[in-house]
């Protein structure tokens, strides 16, 4: 299966390719890629919606297949041209591979090595304007040795001790890990590796592990052990988690900020309704409690049920040890 990962520079390729092999055999170009005649053309009809800012038909890539299947490409001429950069493209390209090259477990450490130097060598004054420039990728409550710790590991191949903590149960848990790489999602830093108490493949923000421990064993994920395909969302609920939907009134807009959401709709009243996918409804009972009158559950009706026996005991409790208004 092919990945947004891959497509992108796939396609990049295969514009300029193309515009030289007038003709070419549909099979043909899909060997030279690697990749199916089915995934080719499916790379082929996004091609033709690609072209020109106005979008309109003459600034589009027109893209013909005949009947015996072979591919001219045409009104493209712009992308076969020389890249040239602007000084902030130029900048923010320099800066997003240094902070590329400072990630623990890099496979293509000495491609990013090469693309910098000719980037800083080809844009000298974006490259001495990046120097001022920090890129904090994690906020700083990580502990320092976290990174160098978890990049020896993956250069090792040895397993991790961690304590992580896991706010949608406010509690900080113990387990080792056999690392896989470290990604970059929206900003943050993620170890993914295999769980050995979840026995599943996991991510771990880097900035919610309170202490790593190198271990003197391998790192051993099983042979089916993949790593996610990020492409599809960091979160991504399993076939038996519980969808809920809740509303919550402006004060309690960081909800949708905090906890992996499926979707947010905003309402007329300025109220949001979040749903998202759990195995665990506890710690949703939990969050309901603290939003107060600022949220509430809606679906499913079992867990809105229990929530509202929660806030009767909770008001129950309270009534017992006299700490009510009379």
């Amino acid at each position: 299966m092919s990945g947004a990962t891959d497509q992108l520079p796939r396609l990049l390729s295969l514009v300029p390719y193309l515009l030289t092999r007038p003709g070419a055999k549909i099979s043909d170009v899909a060997k030279t890629f690697g990749v199916s005649e089915e995934q080719l053309s499916r790379d082929l009809e996004l091609v033709y919606m690609c072209g020109l800012p106005g979008y309109f038909p003459g600034d589009l890539i027109e893209v013909d297949i005949t009947a015996s299947g072979r591919i001219t490409v045409s009104n493209a001429d712009t992308i076969a041209r020389p890249l040239r950069l602007s000084r902030d493209e130029a900048l923010a390209l320099i800066v997003g591979l240094r902070m590329l090259a400072d990630l623990p477990g890099l496979q293509e450490r000495e491609a990013v090595d090469s693309a910098l130097a000719k980037l800083e060598n080809a844009a000298e004054e974006a490259a001495v304007a990046s120097s001022a420039v920090a890129v904090e990728i994690d906020p700083p409550n990580r502990s320092p040795d976290t990174l160098a710790i978890v990049d020896r590991a993956l250069r090792d191949r040895r397993r991790l001790h961690l304590s992580y903590y896991v706010p949608a149960r406010d509690e900080t848990t113990e387990r080792d890990v056999d690392p896989m790489r470290v990604s970059v999602v929206a900003g943050r830093s993620y170890l993914e590796g295999w769980c050995r108490s979840a026995e599943a493949v996991r991510l771990f923000r880097l900035d919610r592990i309170t202490s790593v421990e190198l271990l003197d064993l391998p790192a051993e994920p099983p042979p089916d052990a993949q790593p996610r395909d990020l492409d599809a969302g960091l979160f991504q609920p399993g076939p038996d988690d519980v969808a809920v939907e809740l509303i919550v009134a402006p004060a309690g807009r960081w909800v949708c900020e905090y906890y992996p959401c499926e979707s947010v709709e905003e309402l007329p009243d300025g109220e949001m309704l979040i749903r998202l996918r759990t195995p665990d409804t506890r710690w949703v009972r939990r969050l309901a409690l603290r939003l107060g009158p600022t949220g509430r559950v809606v679906a499913p009706s079992d867990l809105a049920a229990a929530v509202a026996a929660d806030a009767r005991a909770a008001l129950d409790a309270y009534a017992t040890h006299g700490l009510t208004d009379s």
